[in-house]
């Protein structure tokens, strides 16, 4: 009943905890007057009350911060009253947990965005009857932004996402919001300067909240995250620390063969890092692995730095220079041992131990790799000429597959046959592929860890750029763990052992009568004195000690003593998700219509499409 009842009940049983301590402290007071000596009634008892009340206040207070975050209040129009005047009908909604809320919630606000002008439809679905609407679940356009702030004509470069948990960011919030962190944005302009753009994504709607200029053009940028421990090789033993743990960072390759190393937004974006690559060689792209930063080089090496002792990449001495193929290192992908680096039209693989090359193979007849991305047990390559993408296997090097995306792309400019693949991009179960027109397509993936054959006929998506897409990003993070933390959550913490003192559990319908207070004290036999009742303790009665009461903990009945729960790292709960796929390209074009309308196309822009929240 009192879920129910909501948080107005909770907070009035809050102030009867209160006032009924006042009681109690008085009581204890007159209770240390007392001439006698009795077991049950002295001033270890009268202030395990006192204890037993605090604990039970801080309950009553957690249960109402989780009544709030289960309470849905929809204002809902109601029949105009005499007078004409309209009237709103609030209605509530007690959600099992503070999961549901932020579920239903986040579906309703894409819902919303969904009937907008772009996204009715948003994508289009070949089938056998030529029909062409969505289904719900596909990929939401939350909203198409320039990429840089001031009116420069800039060329897009890449972009990366740092997540980072808003504290101040609401509950309602994290649901409506784009996935927490910063969007670092990167370009330039040929021959001259470059410009980084970093937004916010705490909202719905991106915001500036940084631009800076960089020496040259941007080519390429890696998010580095803060590396986890790795687990401890003997149970119960903790790995030491590292003395100086690197923090997250962005790092970005610049034409003019520049390496910079920024720190997080909430520190200030520091430049920790600048150097130069010998020849100053322009950066087309940036892979990490635990031990070393690949920067991939226009004259076909790979150079390898290694981390200094305080975490960051050694930049003092010249970094190891990996020699792949005569031409351009277009692409990067790190495997869990090794690194495949693309140069013209051969893969090298290379062992990130040792740092020398364990095998070699042709990707394509003819044209250089430009874009890898790993799905499962393979890998997909797209390539600077042609319409098609290409699977390999990542332990046999194998071909698997090869999908034309002008099948796909011909649904939206019929006469337009020539079409290049120009980024590629893997998010839950699908593969993003970007083409030189702008458009978009879809590619459904296996989601198992196993051979992910493309099988279906995937969409085209009705927005998309005015020019190539220069680049696909995607926005991941993880809600915090305070937005789920629930009053109940019996399912996930398993089952929990009682306590052994089966004086201290009433059965349920003695719990409904009143409530057991006591906080440390389970017995009083123990005590000095004389048992103070009309009835005589019966013979052979156990005598209870005093236990350690950091070992107990109430349930979600206040009146219910079990054993401490399993922490989380016992009791694994399971990641919630909020993802968002960034497209960057020159302006906006909308699909849907016949003349195909532009919008900005001659500036830089953003196309930012939200996913239902992955539970």
């Amino acid at each position: 009943d009192k879920v129910y009842l909501g948080p107005p009940r909770l907070f009035q049983e809050l102030q009867d905890l209160q006032k009924d301590l006042a009681v109690v402290e008085q009581i204890t007071l007159l209770v240390s007057t007392l001439h006698g000596t009795y077991q049950n009634l002295n001033m270890t008892v009268a202030q395990d009350w006192c204890l037993a009340l605090q604990r039970m206040m801080k309950v009553k207070e957690e249960e109402i911060h989780s009544a709030n975050k289960c309470r849905l209040r929809l204002l809902l129009p109601g029949k105009p009253d005499k007078s004409g005047r309209p009237i709103s009908v609030m209605v509530v909604f007690i959600t099992p947990n503070p999961l549901s809320k932020i579920s239903w919630v986040n579906r309703l606000h894409l819902a919303k965005i969904g009937l907008r002008e772009e996204n009715q439809p948003g994508w289009l679905c070949p089938d056998e009857d030529k029909k062409s609407k969505a289904p719900f679940w596909c990929p939401i356009l939350s909203c198409h932004i320039p990429a840089f702030s001031k009116a420069l004509d800039l060329q897009l470069g890449a972009a990366v996402h740092n997540p980072v948990h808003s504290s101040l960011l609401g509950f309602s919030a994290v649901s409506t919001s784009l996935p927490q962190g910063f969007l670092w944005v990167g370009g330039g302009q040929e021959g001259a300067g470059g410009q980084v753009e970093i937004f916010s994504l705490n909202r719905s709607v991106p915001r500036t909240v940084k631009s800076f200029p960089v020496p040259a053009p941007v080519l390429c940028m890696e998010f580095i995250p803060e590396p986890h421990p790795e687990d401890p090789a003997e149970p119960g033993m903790a790995p030491d620390p590292a003395p100086n743990p690197p923090h997250p960072t962005v790092c970005l390759g610049l034409q003019d063969g520049s390496l910079l190393v920024y720190g997080s937004v909430d520190s200030g974006t520091p430049c920790l890092l600048s150097c130069k690559i010998p020849g100053m060689l322009p950066i087309l792209c940036l892979q990490h692995s635990p031990e070393f930063l690949f920067a991939g080089l226009q004259d076909g090496s790979v150079a390898a730095f290694p981390r200094n002792s305080e975490g960051l990449w050694d930049a003092d001495s010249p970094p190891r220079l990996l020699r792949v193929g005569s031409g351009p290192v277009r692409a990067l992908l790190a495997l869990e041992e090794s690194l495949w680096a693309s140069s013209d039209n051969v893969v090298t693989v290379l062992g990130t131990a040792e740092l020398r090359s364990q095998a070699r193979f042709e990707a394509h007849p003819e044209a250089a790799v430009t874009r890898m991305v790993r799905a499962g047990s393979g890998v997909w390559m797209a390539f600077a000429a042609g319409a098609s993408i290409r699977l390999f296997h990542t332990e046999t090097l194998e071909h698997l597959q090869e999908i034309n995306v002008a099948t796909r792309t011909t649904l939206l400019l019929p006469g337009q046959k020539l079409v290049r693949v120009t980024s590629l991009l893997l998010c839950q179960g699908s593969l993003w592929v970007g083409t030189d027109l702008g458009i978009i397509v879809l590619l459904p993936v296996p989601r198992l860890e196993g051979i992910p054959k493309i099988t279906g006929k995937g969409m085209v998506s009705l927005n998309g750029h005015a020019g190539p897409v220069q680049f696909l990003a995607l926005a991941l993070s993880t809600l915090a763990p305070d937005a789920l933390r629930a009053e109940q959550d019996e399912d996930e913490e398993g089952e929990e052992e009682k306590s052994p003192d089966p004086e201290g559990l009433p059965p349920r319908e003695m719990r409904k009568k009143g409530i057991l207070l006591q906080y440390r004290l389970r017995s009083t036999s123990h005590l000095p004195g004389q048992l103070l009742s009309v009835r005589e303790a019966p013979p052979g009665t156990p005598g209870h000690a005093e236990e350690d009461g950091s070992i107990y903990e109430l349930a979600d009945d206040p009146d219910v003593w079990v054993r401490s729960r399993p922490c989380s790292r016992d009791s694994p709960r399971k990641e919630i998700s909020s993802v968002a796929i960034v497209s960057g390209g020159r302006g906006y074009r909308d699909f849907r219509a016949e003349s195909a309308r532009h919008s900005g196309a001659a500036d830089s822009s953003l196309l930012i499409w939200q996913l239902p929240l992955a539970l």
